[in-house]
């Protein structure tokens, strides 16, 4: 085999070294390379394996946070809406009492008004009844020429329109 590694130009001597070297570089590389780096890449995806799920809860609570939010603020749209709703009935009912208040008060003042009617009429038939009372006598003494008994007279006229159309009114 000497001949044919040295046709071959192979000293196997060299050849030895060089396999020996080439076997503590490849321990060297390993022990001081190798094992770092695949501990720093290992290092480097356990923090993105962190940051990815980090980010996956930070996506899973603005989901969370973006529903309670919506359902917050369906909740304060419902709420308006009842508060919009109520004061509507309010402003109804308010409407409907004035409304009402507003009837009574004209009944009242109708009331009123027909009262002091009656009272102006029960005053104008009195002072009339007295003119004409007194125009009465007054034509009478004038006719006769001589003065009559005014007591019996107003007493006699008072019957007379008692009995007439003026005590109707």
């Amino acid at each position: 085999m000497g001949t044919a590694a040295d046709a071959l130009g192979i000293n196997l001597p060299q050849l030895i070294a060089q396999i020996l070297n080439f076997v503590i570089l490849l321990i060297v590389l390993r022990v001081l390379l190798y094992k770092p780096i695949l501990r720093m890449l290992d290092e480097r995806r356990e923090k993105i394996a962190a940051g990815l799920n980090a980010a996956d809860i930070a996506r899973a609570e603005a989901a969370s946070a973006q529903a309670n939010i919506q359902e917050q603020l369906n909740q304060a749209r419902q709420q308006g809406q009842e508060i919009v709703a109520n004061a509507q009935g309010i402003a109804t009912r308010i409407q409907e009492e004035q409304r009402e208040q507003s009837a009574r008060d004209r009944e009242e003042a109708l009331k009123r008004a027909q009262a002091e009617i009656g009272i102006e009429r029960d005053r104008a038939i009195a002072q009339l009844r007295g003119e004409f009372a007194d125009l009465t006598v007054g034509a009478a003494e004038k006719v006769i020429n001589q003065s009559l008994d005014r007591q019996a007279h107003q007493r006699i006229i008072d019957e007379a329109l008692a009995q007439s159309s003026f005590s109707e009114n």
